[in-house]
């Protein structure tokens, strides 16, 4: 057999029945990436004769005698091809996973399908951007503006990576090519709860190709968290890398590996497995109950940090401030009401894994998709009881994260594997597994009581929480009690009260997701203040401008919290403003009999967690008089190595483009707590920018008067006035400088988006008709950028807030385990978003930046439900809004 792949021919034939997918990634065009295998995502597309095609679908043997045209072989070999460099230039990707499915598919479309995109790009999935992005990359056009740019800070500089991207050379994290590879398979529990009494492995050890089983009698016997925190102690020690207990359908039972993934599967189907069943819980409400099944009912709590294991409790928070009973008595009007919010996927279009090698020296490495790889690192030593320095772990570019790989769910394996098989090897999650294996966001249960005074001020916030945190406790207390903060501590309230459970249930875990819990309280608290505000008579916008928090105020919430976090920098009048200011302009038409409604919401999130969020950075001036700069932070489209770029040349009087990164590997700096909790600005940022200024005073002192023949006036970074090549050349060892951040004290970013809906009462139809989002970013380090940010976060909550929603059966079975039954929003589902900033400047941040990644998706469903309830005079508080919800809803009355 032949095929032409980008102009050359491989003779290698396929595998029966392989897909062109994998055997174009065999022949080393990394460029076509695994989505979902199932035609779903688009991520894999290629040309076959010109024809755009899903290469999963596309069975390898059909593309004999074709000429196939991969991402790599797109452009003329002097230069990019037109859709490369549309997508380059407006930035139309963000981790850029999606993108070289993207661009092959825009490739082939012709004037009529330009004409139509969302039908056009509708097999086309993108996770991070919310498809603005893409339409200006389609279209050609640069939407972005940059007032007062400066050549580094301000500006809309591209990221760096991005030529990589678009032609498909950037590396993910299985765009490796590891010889003597290993392919490991998991066999999954089919029990919400078993015991496992015997498994047989003779038959899966038989098979040829079979290099190992792993069972729980080859785990290590310690208990951790796949929670990565700084602090451990704040997760449950509930996990083991193999156990002999089974608590949720998925879970792992043993692994296989061998030298192909068919020899590994075929290992799995042979395994004999003997359970002992036991009694399955699956509702919190139900697993609090005296006499329920206990999930971790075999562990003490001061051991194993776990707040009561015989009641399903793992974790929980009850305090007051002031007297809320009074609170309510004195208030001219209560209400009460209770809000549910689903399991929703991460949905990261690259799912979890990591290939895992001893090197030269046997020390142990893996290559992971994670958010963070140093906590990984003292993870996996601590659990193998290995020297941290005999532990390495790194990242290509990681394909999404959005916190569901801010967790230890594939490398604590692999590490066994190669410990044990002393080969490479590799685990990769299908689809499949990512929604039955991997993590969601924490399902919610709110009841709140609010009473407020006729003139709208707040007299009382009472609220009772139940988050289900699944089969095992990864960040379970630590999301429960992030929820209930910065959604209350938001506004002036004397009297408040919580009582929050985070429950085990007999069901896929939970885990961090974008917002980490502050979302799903939102949802409930912006709900009810705008419910407080139309029974009063009052403009919801003015109601909240009576209650929220001022500059100077306290962050006041009941129980005990850290005492970093303070208003550094206060934009929510103008983020309010703004609003107010879109509602005052006039509706377009809508069609006739539909209804009409506007709604508004907002939230605070904190910069960074609690209790410290460290980053080290270095920056060293090279021989040729480039500058690099080593940082621990991953990038997953997060535009953190953007930022840390523009920080540096800013401060060396450089330009970006001389300016390099090398990061997240534990072997580049001391230590990174991860990219999460919006910290890759404003805590690695600040290490950038530290390790710049430091740098900056050893380059000035080495270039003073007479120094390289320079004059006095000359001795400046600026400009070109120094010969940073020459200064290089001129020392003994490399100019280098350090810099650090602790992650302490802690601002606040403010968000508050605005809809304006309409719905068609005979169908339960939602139209967006208009969807403005304003933001506190303090100083904008890059418009385009942190545009960017938004509109994704915005787009994703609104695929929570419309249609998503991770089922599971009454045996505890996940239902929606592929694309095709769990709804993303596509082109065609996402409306375009105005962004507009408030004018601040940040005390805490670096430059003056806060964080904005992480914030806009929080107020976006309250905001959505409070546009609905105005609209058709009925408050909805389960999400999804799916259009059969609404319609049943309105026939209900």
């Amino acid at each position: 057999m032949s095929v032409r792949i980008n102009g050359a021919e491989h003779d290698q034939p396929p595998r029966p029945g392989q897909c062109l997918r994998t055997y174009l990634r065999q022949e080393g065009c990394f460029g076509v990436k695994k989505g979902c295998d199932t035609g779903d995502c688009g991520a894999c597309t290629v040309h076959v004769d010109g024809q755009p095609v899903h290469s999963c679908l596309y069975p390898a043997f059909r593309a004999q005698g074709r000429e196939v045209t991969t991402i790599e072989g797109l452009a003329p070999p002097d230069g990019l091809h037109p859709v490369q460099q549309r997508f380059l230039d407006a930035q139309g990707f963000q981790c850029g996973f999606c993108t070289a499915g993207m661009i092959m598919t825009t490739a082939a479309l012709d004037e009529a399908q330009l004409a139509d995109l969302p039908r056009a790009l509708k097999g086309n999935l993108c996770r991070c951007t919310g498809y603005r992005a893409v339409a200006d990359a389609v279209r050609g056009i640069r939407t972005v503006d940059e007032p007062g740019a400066g050549p580094a800070i301000g500006a809309c500089l591209g990221a760096p990576a991005g030529p990589q991207v678009v032609t498909g050379t950037a590396r993910y994290t299985f765009d490796v090519d590891v010889p003597g590879l290993l392919h490991l398979k998991v066999l999954r529990s089919p029990h919400a709860h078993a015991r496992i009494s015997a498994i047989d492995t003779a038959a899966a050890l038989a098979v040829p190709g079979v290099r190992a089983v792993l069972t729980h009698e080859d785990a290590p016997a310690r208990h951790f968290s796949t929670a990565r925190h700084e602090h451990p102690t704040e997760d449950p020690a509930d996990t083991r890398v193999l156990d002999d207990v089974v608590r949720h359908v998925g879970q792992r039972v043993a692994a296989v590996v061998a030298e192909t993934e068919a020899a590994a599967e075929q290992g799995c189907r042979l395994l004999r497995v003997t359970y002992e069943i036991r009694p399955a819980v699956l509702d919190p409400e139900a697993a609090m109950r005296p006499g329920a099944p206990a999930v971790h009912g075999d562990k003490e709590a001061a051991g194993h940090r776990i707040a009561r294991p015989a009641d399903n409790v793992a974790g929980e928070l009850h305090a007051e401030m002031g007297d809320v009973a009074a609170g309510l008595a004195e208030a001219d009007i209560v209400y009460a009401e209770t809000f549910r919010t689903p399991r929703v996927q991460h949905a990261a279009l690259e799912t979890h894994g990591a290939i895992g090698w001893l090197d030269d020296t046997g020390r142990l490495t893996l290559r992971s998709s994670t958010q963070t790889p140093f906590l990984t690192r003292r993870a996996l030593a601590e659990l193998f009881e290995l020297p941290l320095d005999q532990v390495r772990v790194l990242t290509g570019r990681v394909g999404g994260g959005f916190g569901g790989k801010q967790e230890m769910l594939v490398e604590d394996l692999v590490a066994l594997a190669v410990r044990r098989t002393g080969r490479p090897v590799k685990l990769e999650y299908t689809r499949a597994e990512q929604f039955t294996a991997a993590t969601t966001r924490h399902p919610f249960t709110v009841e709140l009581r609010a009473g407020a005074r006729r003139d709208g001020t707040l007299t009382a916030l009472s609220l009772r929480v139940v988050s289900d945190t699944g089969a095992y406790g990864n960040h379970g207390p630590a999301v429960m009690y992030h929820a209930c903060h910065e959604s209350i501590a938001v506004y002036r309230c004397a009297n408040k009260k919580v009582d929050a459970y985070a429950v085990y249930t007999n069901t896929v875990p939970s885990g961090a997701f974008r917002g980490y819990g502050l979302g799903q309280v939102s949802f409930a608290v912006e709900s009810v203040l705008d419910e407080l505000a139309r029974r009063l008579g009052l403009d919801p916008v003015l109601l909240r401008e009576r209650n929220i928090v001022r500059p100077g105020e306290p962050l006041a919430v009941p129980g005990d919290h850290a005492d970093d976090l303070s208003i550094a920098s206060y934009g929510l009048d103008q983020c309010l403003d703004a609003v107010r200011e879109a509602a005052a302009q006039p509706a377009g038409p809508v069609p006739e009999g539909w209804q009409v409604g506007e709604g508004m919401a907002l939230a605070m999130i904190a910069a960074g967690p609690p209790g410290g969020h460290f980053a080290d950075a270095a920056i060293t001036l090279l021989p040729d008089g480039r500058y690099e700069i080593a940082v621990g932070t991953t990038e997953f489209g997060n535009g953190s190595t953007t930022v840390h770029t523009q920080l540096a040349a800013d401060t060396l009087g450089t330009t970006p483009d001389r300016v390099v990164v090398r990061q997240s590997d534990t072997d580049v700096v001391g230590h990174d707590t991860g990219a999460f909790a919006s910290t890759g600005v404003v805590v690695a940022g600040q290490a950038v920018l530290h390790a710049a200024r430091s740098l900056r005073e050893r380059l000035l002192a080495l270039a003073g008067p007479g120094a390289l023949g320079l004059g006095v006036d000359a001795v400046t970074l600026e400009h070109g006035q120094v010969s940073l090549k020459d200064l290089a050349a001129s020392v003994a060892v490399p100019v280098r400088a350090e810099g650090h951040w602790s992650g302490s004290p802690r601002s606040v970013a403010f968000n508050v988006q605005w809809f304006r809906v309409a719905v068609d009462p005979g169908t339960g139809e939602l139209r967006i008709l208009r969807s403005v989002h304003s933001a506190d970013a303090g100083t904008v380090l890059n418009p385009l950028q942190t545009r960017g940010q938004i509109e994704g976060g915005v787009a994703q909550a609104l695929g929570a807030t419309l249609a998503e929603h991770l089922d599971i059966n009454a045996e505890g079975r996940v239902t929606t385990a592929a694309f095709r039954q769990y709804h993303l929003p596509t082109f065609a589902d996402v409306p375009p978003t105005e962004v507009v900033f408030a004018r601040t400047e940040d005390t805490i941040g670096p430059l003056g930046a806060k964080s904005m990644s992480e914030s806009p998706f929080n107020p976006v469903a309250p905001a959505l439900a409070n546009a609905l309830r105005d609209a058709t005079g009925v408050r909805f508080t389960d999400l999804p809004f799916t259009r059969d919800r609404i319609w049943q809803r309105l026939q209900a009355g």
